[in-house]
């Protein structure tokens, strides 16, 4: 239920865990009315009974209303009950409800009708707020919070919990969000959960497929800044971030495994995975985005009927990560990529099937590349009738490559190499449609004729073609430092010429 769907959440979590932040005097008035705001800035209709009575707020049949019009629907969150108390020195206690039932009604492909009831429950809830009405600090402790799928309706048949199940738990939950209000709303918020698990599980009544997925994640964190106006309209995207919606966090968690098994097509699968942590890093704002993701000491095995074992492979860090501009501009903007799966190993049994007298060296292989430039950005790639206006046209123009770090490392050989170059894209002739380059890169390669020996050996590579490969690499490198070891700088000159070691080969 895209965008919509995430504001229900979103919204039932800040009643749930955060709310405001700041360090004066602050009153149960001013913590409510703060809370109004943010949710009617956000979308939400609200309606609730309000009875103030010696410094304690007490707001009853709390409902919020968003409205869905890509899925012509609605969100609504009620709560029973918020007790607002005031405890003399400027704080005040925020009691919550211990259960929250959110709902979502919308209608999906071929005109069905999807009703859904999550409940968010929470046990032993505290929160405290300080501050002053534009300042505010919240902290908030639980000992779990839970989401749980209560029911699902298609077409007003519900769906047995046996068909689809969900539910997710997080212990020790704790939060300390301030937000400043201003112009917008800053937020700055840590949070920290001793653990976090889910389920869940489907099973189609009309076939055999069937699946359940289940994971834990250990000492788990975030901590991040938000600036958000004071009006969102969150169905269009670019209008937020004009507006001046940004977000920077990362999330990290210490430890995890998941699994999941089921029944595809007629055919059995399963998966389990475990790593030893990770981190999560996603960046918006008006004019880029940013991915950067991080998983270190990772096990994967997969069965399946169609494989006679489960295979089992390894990784001591699995990384990726992206920058990339997002707003039109005439002007060049910064870019970056990158890759990095490192020491990946596999089982002996895997090893066998394709060499089973082991002459290939099983060292752990290690695949990285790390890029960064510059591009033009021809049209706002979060405008969806920008995009449909370009057709057919690129979406950019590449101005600049550095590319920082190339490393393929696997069956004894290594290549590596760096390189940074520039662009004409007036010239789109020399190389065939691609815009002309300008620079040089650098490459070594070691082990390369060993290797070629050990796949003769293996009956993998003929000596015909080893031969045309050895003299293929004679003719782009010249002997490197060490035994078996090569070396090129391969030059784009500006009159479009290619030079390998200063020798012309285009």
């Amino acid at each position: 239920m895209s965008v919509s769907f995430a504001r229900g959440i979103g919204a039932a979590s800040v009643l749930a865990i955060s709310a405001a932040a700041g360090w004066a005097d602050v009153t149960a008035q001013d913590v409510w009315s703060d809370w109004k705001s943010y949710l009617s800035g956000m979308g939400y209709e609200i309606t609730a009974n309000e009875n103030a009575s010696g410094g304690v707020l007490s707001v009853s049949d709390v409902v919020m209303n968003m409205p869905m019009p890509e899925e012509n629907g609605q969100a609504q969150i009620t709560m029973g009950e918020i007790t607002f108390s005031e405890n003399g020195d400027g704080t005040v206690d925020v009691k919550l409800p211990a259960e929250m039932p959110v709902t979502f009604s919308a209608d999906v492909e071929d005109g069905e009708k999807v009703d859904v009831e999550l409940i968010i429950g929470q046990s032993n809830p505290g929160m405290t707020v300080s501050g002053d009405p534009d300042d505010m600090t919240s902290v908030y402790g639980a000992d779990s919070m839970t989401m749980t799928l209560k029911s699902l309706m298609v077409d007003g048949e519900a769906i047995p919990a046996s068909v689809a199940n969900f539910t997710l738990t997080m212990n020790d939950v704790g939060t300390n969000t301030r937000s400043v209000l201003s112009d917008k709303r800053q937020y700055t918020q840590d949070m920290t959960v001793e653990t976090v698990s889910y389920a869940l599980g489907f099973d189609d009544p009309e076939s055999e497929d069937q699946a359940s997925i289940s994971g834990n994640l250990s000492k788990v964190g975030f901590n991040g800044t938000a600036a958000i106006p004071l009006q969102v309209d969150s169905t269009d995207m670019r209008k937020m971030l004009d507006a001046g919606f940004e977000f920077d966090g990362t999330f990290n968690y210490g430890g995890g495994n998941s699994s999941m098994s089921g029944t595809g097509e007629g055919e059995t699968f399963g998966y389990e995975s475990q790593s030893e942590g990770g981190s999560l890093k996603v960046a918006m704002n008006a004019t880029q985005l940013v991915y950067d993701v991080l998983q270190t000491g990772a096990t994967v095995t997969i069965s399946s009927g169609e494989i006679p074992f489960p295979v089992m492979v390894s990784m001591a860090e699995a990384g990726f990560k992206l920058a990339m501009p997002v707003a039109q501009s005439d002007e060049d903007q910064e870019f970056a990529f990158g890759i990095r799966l490192g020491d990946f190993s596999m089982p002996e049994t895997l090893w066998g099937i394709f060499d089973p007298a082991a002459i290939l060296p099983r060292d752990p292989a290690t695949i990285a590349i790390d890029m960064t430039g510059k591009a033009k950005v021809l049209f706002d790639i979060l405008d969806p009738e920008a995009a449909v206006a370009m057709g057919d046209q690129p979406p950019g123009s590449l101005e600049a490559l550095t590319i920082n770090e190339l490393l393929v490392s696997a069956v004894g050989a290594k290549l590596s190499g760096t390189g940074d170059f520039t662009f004409d894209n007036s010239d789109l002739s020399s190389f065939d449609g691609m815009p002309a380059p300008t620079g040089t890169a650098n490459l070594q390669l070691n082990g390369a004729n060993a290797l070629i020996d050990k796949l003769i050996q293996m009956g993998i590579v003929g000596e015909e073609e080893a031969m045309g490969a050895r003299m293929m690499m004679s003719m782009f490198a010249v002997p490197g430092e060490g035994d078996d070891a090569l070396k090129s700088q391969i030059d784009f000159t500006e009159e479009g010429h290619i030079l390998a070691n200063g020798q012309r080969i285009k």
